[in-house]
């Protein structure tokens, strides 16, 4: 049996100059799957990055954490140890929260605390730091459950797929279906806590704020739902699709088929041959016929 498995870094997996990639110049069946225990969540909240707002949000969030964290007044029934823990938790508290930052701003026991609280502060009564943090909640929330899954010590292989082409398919609905009922959502968040939602027909504007010193007039609208909702779940889906492209998913199913367990339950005729024909055809080139028999 011949393979791959590393970790997610592009120099492992590249699939022009990665380690991968010179593998299978040498050996063409050895087929690269990504380590199922990595830290996808992790994958996946850099890949969200690669939209410049969110990349400015997580900057703001961790001050959020670490000072909320610190604070003595906090609230201990909270999970700040993870991305979707810390998202979910500060959407939760979002008024306590606030309360505690606006406190620390005023009283923080040295200036550099006082100075990042008034930051934070004033970050978290912008109407982008809140829809960049539901929307982050929402896509956590469809992938949370793949990435607890895939880390369990045993793995069902099909089932770990199945969830991987779901995940997908929700994300993809995300995307397609969704907007309305989430930027709904985050309007009432908004009116809740008393932070101010643009017109969203309005131009949006960049920079000093003149929208005429921009080169492509945009409404919030656009870029709120293209340049943040949009690209943010297609990185997602791009990110899962490298991980799990359908070849590997489809190999990894056909290979359950010589799962020995329960006196080999799984074994089928056909997924042998498909394995064989699809996957390792100049292995079983003189067998390939009899194989079946």
């Amino acid at each position: 049996m011949r393979g791959q498995e590393y970790d997610g870094a592009s120099n492992i997996r590249g699939a022009w100059n990665g380690l991968q990639a010179l593998f299978l110049k040498e050996c063409p069946y050895a087929y690269y799957v990504h380590y199922f225990a990595h830290q996808l969540q992790l994958a996946l909240v850099a890949a969200s990055k690669d939209v410049q707002d969110i990349w400015l949000f997580f900057s703001k969030l961790n001050s959020i954490v670490n000072l909320v964290s610190a604070s003595p007044k906090r609230h201990s029934a909270t999970r700040w140890s993870s991305h979707f823990g810390s998202v979910s938790s500060l959407i939760d508290l979002f008024g306590p929260s606030r309360t505690i930052i606006e406190n620390l701003s005023k009283n923080g026991l040295t200036n550099s605390i006082r100075g990042e609280a008034k930051g934070v502060y004033l970050a978290m009564l912008s109407f982008e730091f809140v829809f960049i943090l539901h929307l982050l909640r929402e896509m956590m929330g469809i992938t949370d459950i793949l990435c607890q899954a895939l880390q369990r010590k045993t793995q069902d292989i099909v089932n770990a797929m199945n969830l991987v082409s779901s995940t997908n398919a929700l994300l993809q609905n995300l995307r397609e279906n969704g907007w309305h009922t989430f930027f709904q959502n985050v309007e009432s968040f908004c009116k809740e806590h008393d932070i101010v939602v643009p017109d969203m027909s309005a131009s949006y504007t960049v920079g000093t704020g003149r929208s005429c010193q921009q080169n492509d007039s945009i409404t919030f609208n656009h870029h709120y739902q293209v340049d943040i909702f949009n690209a943010a779940i297609d990185f997602q889906l791009m990110e899962l699709n490298q991980r799990f492209s359908e070849s590997t998913m489809e190999l990894l199913i056909l290979g359950t088929t010589l799962d020995p367990k329960d006196t080999y339950k799984s074994f089928k005729v056909d997924g042998i041959c498909d394995l064989t024909g699809k996957f390792y055809p100049k292995d079983f080139q003189d067998e390939m016929r009899a194989l079946r028999s």
